[in-house]
C-alpha cells in the first residue's frame, strides 16, 4: 500500500465513521427534541448555549446559526460562566448546555446554577445518563459509538453529532417560524448570499452610464456611443420607446456584410425584440436570463420607460456570481 492510498483509506474511513453516526443520530430524535422546539419558539427571551473545549466551539457555531435565521442566541462559555459570566442568563433565556460526557467539572457546577434562576435548560450530550441529562427538562441525545480518531479520545465524531444536531434544530425553529428568504436577507446583507436576496436590477443600472441612439442616428455615431458608454451595446429609442438595440455583435456582423458603413444609421443594422428585464426585479434574476438566452447584458426598464442596461460584469463585480 504507498503512501497516497493511506492516506486516502484512512479520509475515507474518517467519513464513513461520522457519517454513519449521523445517521443513527435521527432514531434518537423523541418528543424531548419537539418539546425543546416547542420551548424556544414560545420563549420571550433569547437562546444562550454553553459548552467547554471542543464543544464550546460548537456552541459558537450553533448561535451564529441560531441568529443568522431568525432565532437571538448568545454564547456563554461554561468556564467563565461560573467565574463571573453567569450574568448572561436572563430570566426569559432558555439555556442549552453542550457536552459528550455531561459530567465535566465546569457542567455540574454550572448546571445547578442555572436551575436556580428557573431557566428552561436543555441538555444536548451523548450520555443521556449523566450529571446534565439528569438534571435537564430536555434530552437532545448525541450519542456516539466511537470517535474518528484512532485512539477513540479526540473530539471528532462527536462534534460532529452536536453540529448536526444543532443545525436540526435551527431548521425547525426557522420552518415553524415561517423564516422567509426575505427574512434571511435582512440577517446577511452582505456578501454574495445577500446580494442575491436583496440587490435589484435598480441597484446596479443607476450606476451605469445610460446608452441611446435614434433609429435614425448615423452607424459612426453608434459606434462612438457604444464605445463611450462601454457597455457593449446602446439601445434604439424613437417616441421615447424601446425599438432595437445595436450591441458589438451587430457592429461586428454589419463589417463582414458592407463593403462601406456611409449611410448607414442605426436602424439598418438593430436588432428587434430586445431582451429587457424591470428595474425592481433581482439581480440575480438578470443573471438568469443572460444564462438562459447565451447573452451578457439586457435593457433595464420601468413599464415602457428605459432604464438603462445591466451588464454581465456589473453582477460578476456585485459578487453574484
Amino acid at each position: 500500500m504507498n503512501d497516497t492510498t493511506a492516506i486516502l483509506d484512512l479520509a475515507k474511513k474518517t467519513i464513513q465513521t461520522e457519517s454513519e453516526a449521523i445517521r443513527n443520530l435521527s432514531s434518537f430524535l423523541n418528543e424531548d427534541f419537539a418539546n425543546a422546539v416547542s420551548c424556544i419558539i414560545s420563549s420571550k427571551g433569547r437562546v444562550v448555549i454553553s459548552g467547554i473545549g471542543k464543544s464550546a466551539i460548537i456552541a459558537s457555531k450553533i448561535v451564529a446559526t441560531l441568529n443568522s435565521t431568525g432565532t437571538p442566541a448568545i454564547f456563554m462559555h461554561a468556564a467563565d460562566a461560573i467565574h463571573g459570566d453567569l450574568g448572561t442568563i436572563q430570566e426569559n433565556d432558555v439555556v442549552i448546555c453542550i457536552s459528550k460526557s455531561g459530567n465535566t467539572p465546569e457542567i455540574k457546577m454550572l448546571v445547578p446554577l442555572i436551575k436556580r434562576g428557573k431557566n428552561i435548560l436543555i441538555a444536548l450530550t451523548g450520555n443521556i445518563d449523566s450529571h446534565l441529562a439528569q438534571q435537564s427538562d430536555f434530552i437532545l441525545n448525541t450519542f456516539i459509538e466511537k470517535e474518528a480518531c484512532p485512539n477513540n479520545l479526540a473530539p471528532t465524531t462527536s462534534t460532529t453529532a452536536q453540529l448536526v444536531m444543532g443545525d436540526a434544530l435551527a431548521i425547525c425553529l426557522l420552518e415553524l417560524k415561517g423564516f422567509s428568504s426575505t427574512d434571511f436577507a435582512k440577517y446577511h446583507p452582505g456578501g454574495t448570499l445577500g446580494k442575491r436576496l436583496y440587490l435589484r436590477v435598480a441597484d446596479i443600472v443607476i450606476n451605469n452610464e445610460k446608452p441611446r441612439v435614434s433609429p435614425d442616428t448615423d452607424i459612426k455615431k453608434v459606434i462612438v456611443e457604444i464605445s463611450e458608454k462601454m457597455l457593449g451595446v446602446t439601445a434604439v429609442i424613437e417616441n421615447d420607446k424601446i425599438i432595437g438595440v445595436v450591441t458589438d455583435g451587430d457592429i461586428r456582423r454589419m463589417l463582414n456584410k458592407y463593403d462601406s458603413i456611409n449611410g448607414l444609421t442605426a436602424r439598418d443594422i438593430m436588432s428587434l425584440h430586445p431582451k429587457t428585464i424591470e428595474t425592481e426585479v433581482l439581480a440575480i434574476k438578470a443573471l438568469e436570463l443572460m444564462q438562459k438566452k447565451g447573452i451578457s447584458q439586457l435593457l433595464a426598464v420601468n413599464g415602457e420607460n428605459y432604464e438603462g442596461i445591466v451588464h454581465l460584469h456589473n453582477l460578476i463585480k456585485e459578487g453574484i456570481i
